[in-house]
């Protein structure tokens, strides 16, 4: 991406040299359908004589005009930055250009809806692209005002961060739609969405008094399925929780949320107008896990209006803190305040296995990284960033206590707001309320990277009787540091109905190598001791042997799912780290997630079961642990009751791995009709859910696949369609999905459709040959795409599935003619290498019946 960085040290002379006060950005949306017209009039203070740049990513630029003095565009733009020379104390500055629409996600994308042909664009500009659209210093610390003035077509609706104003008529077909300038906000939360989307409107009173309009659009063709008042329902929820928590009242006039097509993303906080994935317009049942992340999701946007939008980081180097927060409150919003109660649960086994994969990575990182340009950023959008903050913000909120921790809090909003901040302003105000010296702490959990391991070493007399109780602590070479822990330890026995029930807690803090617990001395030992109870610290676990062959044999038993989620959780991280045999593990699951209660956890344990199958377990061993997965899951999904939860995962995950002539029978059957499971709705999705497994085992040709989207001639189909094709078994429909990725021939979802299909094969052996390819390639493809696009390809096209010494070898090679170049590029294909050298651990193990 020549040209398209921008450094840390640049951003901070802008900063210095500028005082930013307005935009004024005027678009004319109904011309090309590649190209629109971008006027930006910026009015801002600077150094008199200073030099600096403005952002502008643009297809042509007709006229730079600064302080009436007319500039040589050829001259001063790149087609990415505008030089600006001898600047005045006050400046006014007016470029007139022509910017691209983007299919990337990026930008101002643009989308034609198969169904009735109409066009719908949204805006999506974090971190750097708000200059893919309008001229902007494009940085988060030159806050400004943004005032937006549309012309588009007079049928479409046209959404901004201001409430949108009665347009006034423009040219023959045309409207014009003048929005109010925002307050002071930063340029990655500014945000336009136009086209003839429908909508629902409701309402809500502010703690401060004001009616809130609410709005939730969609495209016309989806609008059907949109279940706008669920979506209030938590809104206000979530309105009355952070108002309270916050002790400030939402600080925007209005409260939009729009469902937009093709994002890359699961959602964007722009400030009153947040945008949203489709997936989550449900127009075929969805599971009960897909509801709750679409209601964690709604929630840490609405967070993100006051932590992000009020009070925004100064540089990207505390996007974590950003994340993090917004992370950790809805899940805290969902348990407290909405139907969700048993959302931490779902943070263990989703949000925290992330951030446990993430921080045993080569790359992984403080969770207060450095971040020197806009290119470490982008790939900082991860499991750190995100999970691992949540974990160690809820670790400080059991160590502060939550009220002290909203004290700090709402004080640190009454002090910053419409201001920018760094970590510091925050820990000041968290250090006042609780008064707790949070130097330490912060040093320890924020600046050093890795994750430590925690197990309990206990003895006990001839009676049971524990004589001793140690919370052992171990960390690893690479990042030798022992962190002090707020937990609670569970004791858990079987009562007179079998259920595994906690018998007594105990909650401590833990440092060191070695914490002596004296309180646990003189129990009776119980027949499983759970470590991190209630999963208040961030940190990996391992049984002692009686408490794991319990856990082993009455996993099925917990009474409640947390402790049960937390013994997955250890038993996976085992199988990650080569201690236990991925076939023991695949055994544990396949006998107990039958009688699973959470669907999130479902849904995550059938991933790990299919990267236990196609990467963990012995080569020798894996076409025999294949098929008896795919036969007890058809199995599973017979027994399920009908029109559950399960019954339905339990088939997509069977469809999955079908692969005999028998199994194929079963799903072809599914799809047809002539099977039948009671209560299961073959709806549109999981139609394609089975077309792409007929596909993918050789039971459904082009012909099929187009005949299946006639039926579905929608977005989604196609990318179903997409996805179906690529996965077609021979190597025609392999070469044609890898060339028309590369060509650059798709949108950006229908890239990871393609992507996907290419990589669902039975046999690794039939795309084996692109791996020479993918190192051919990588480099021109980073270097020539947009960053969304380049990621796709780089993650998605290498070769891992090739698990082999050679992939390693060619893999080296290739970063070492790498060399400095492209850090980004560098991390991206080093966390890639990290999964096959992972792999051949674990297949090392399972070989020799480790844990077995």
């Amino acid at each position: 991406m020549p040209g398209m960085n921008l450094t840390r040290e640049e951003a901070r002379i802008r900063a210095e040299l500028l005082h930013v006060h307005s935009y004024d950005v005027e678009l004319d949306l109904t011309g090309s359908d590649t190209v629109f017209s971008s006027r930006t009039t910026v009015r801002f203070s600077a150094s008199a004589g200073s030099a600096t740049f403005i952002d502008a990513v643009t297809s042509a630029v007709r006229s730079v005009n600064l302080n009436g003095t007319a500039l040589d565009p050829a001259a001063v733009s790149d087609g990415v930055r505008i030089a600006l020379e001898d600047l005045a104390e006050e400046n006014t500055l007016v470029i007139d250009a022509d910017a691209l629409y983007m299919n990337t996600g990026e930008g101002l994308h643009r989308f034609v809806d198969p169904v009735d042909n109409e066009v719908y664009l949204y805006s999506q500009f974090e971190v750097p692209d708000s200059r893919r659209m309008f001229a902007v210093f494009e940085q988060p610390d030159l806050k400004a005002t943004f005032a937006f003035t549309i012309t588009a077509p007079e049928h479409w609706d046209v959404i901004s961060n201001a409430p949108t104003p009665v347009p006034a008529s423009a040219h023959q077909g045309a409207k014009t739609w003048a929005f109010a300038p925002t307050a002071r906000i930063s340029s990655y939360i500014t945000a336009l969405v136009a086209g003839p989307y429908k909508s629902v409107r409701s309402e809500l009173r502010s703690s401060d008094g004001r009616v809130i309009p609410l709005g939730v659009f969609a495209r016309a063709s989806l609008m059907e399925h949109l279940d706008a008042e669920n979506i209030f329902t938590l809104t206000r929820q979530g309105f009355e929780f952070f108002e309270e928590q916050f002790g400030t009242p939402y600080p925007f006039e209005k409260y939009d949320q729009l469902f937009v097509p093709e994002f890359n993303a699961g959602a964007m906080e722009n400030a009153g107008a947040v945008t949203f994935l489709e997936s989550y317009v449900f127009r075929s049942r969805p599971t009960d896990a897909m509801v709750e992340r679409r209601a964690i999701t709604i929630l840490h946007e609405l967070a993100h209006m006051w932590f992000g939008d009020l009070v925004t980081m100064r540089w990207w180097n505390d996007l974590w803190l950003n994340e993090s927060f917004a992370e950790f409150m809805s899940t805290l919003a969902a348990v407290q305040n909405t139907e969700f109660t048993s959302s931490w649960t779902t943070f263990n086994i989703l949000e925290k296995n992330w951030a446990y994969r993430q921080d045993q990575l080569p790359s992984t990182h403080p969770i207060k990284a450095e971040i020197n340009d806009l290119e470490d950023v982008l790939v900082n959008f991860d499991g750190i960033t995100y999970a691992k903050g949540a974990s160690v913000l809820r670790q400080l909120v059991a160590w502060v206590g939550q009220e002290q921790f909203m004290a700090g809090v709402r004080e640190y909003f009454a002090k910053h707001a419409w201001k920018n901040t760094e970590l510091p302003d925050l820990m000041r105000e968290l250090e006042a309320a609780s008064g707790r010296d949070l130097g330490q702490w912060s040093r320890l959990w924020l600046e050093t990277a890795g994750v430590n391991t925690l197990r309990a070493h206990l003895d006990t007399d001839g009676a049971g009787t524990i004589t001793a109780f140690d919370i052992v602590q171990t960390a690893v070479d690479e990042h030798p540091v022992f962190r002090p822990h707020r937990l609670a330890v569970g004791f858990y026995d079987l009562d007179e109905s079998g259920a595994l029930v906690r018998v007594h807690r105990e909650e401590l803090d833990v440092a060191g190598p070695c914490t002596a617990v004296p309180a646990l001395v003189g129990r009776k030992r119980p027949a499983l001791v759970l470590v991190n109870d209630d999963d208040l610290a961030y940190t990996k676990i391992r049984l002692d042997p009686v408490s794991l062959a319990t856990a082993t044999e009455h996993l099925k038993d917990f009474a409640d799912s947390l402790p049960r989620t937390l013994v997955w959780s250890a038993a996976w991280d085992a199988v990650r780290d080569a201690e236990t045999g991925a076939r023991s593990y695949i055994e544990l699951v396949l006998k107990n997630i039958g009688h699973e209660s959470d669907s999130t956890v479902i849904m995550v344990l059938l991933r790990q079961l299919n990267t236990a199958l196609d990467f963990y377990v012995a080569r020798e061993h894996a076409p025999a642990a294949r098929l008896a997965a795919a036969e007890k899951l058809w199995e599973l999904a017979r027994e399920a009751g009908a029109g559950s939860d399960a019954q339905l995962q339990f088939t997509g995950a069977f469809a999955n791995l079908a692969h005999t002539e028998s199994q194929l029978d079963a799903v072809a059957a599914l799809l047809s009709g002539d099977g039948v499971l009671e209560g299961l709705a073959v709806d549109a999705d999981l139609r394609w859910d089975l077309v792409v497994s007929l596909a993918a085992g050789g039971r459904a040709d082009v012909p099929a696949i187009e005949a299946e989207l006639a039926r579905d001639a929608t977005s989604t189909g196609q990318l179903a369609a997409q996805t179906a094709r690529a996965a077609i078994p021979t190597p025609d429909a392999k070469r044609a999905a890898w060339d028309a990725v590369i060509a650059g021939k798709l949108s950006n979802l229908e890239q990871r459709a393609a992507i996907a299909g290419f990589n669902r094969v039975h046999d690794a052996s039939l795309i084996s040959a692109y791996a020479d390819e993918y190192f051919d390639t990588a480099r021109a493809v980073w270097e020539s795409k947009s960053y969304e696009i380049a990621q796709q390809i780089v993650t998605g096209f290498y070769p891992a599935a090739q698990t082999s010494q050679a992939t390693l070898a060619s893999t080296d090679a290739f970063l070492a003619e790498l060399g400095e170049d492209s850090p980004a590029l560098h991390r991206l294909v080093i966390e890639s290498r990290e999964s096959v050298v992972r792999a051949l651990a674990a297949q090392s193990a399972d070989a020799h019946g480790s844990g077995a």
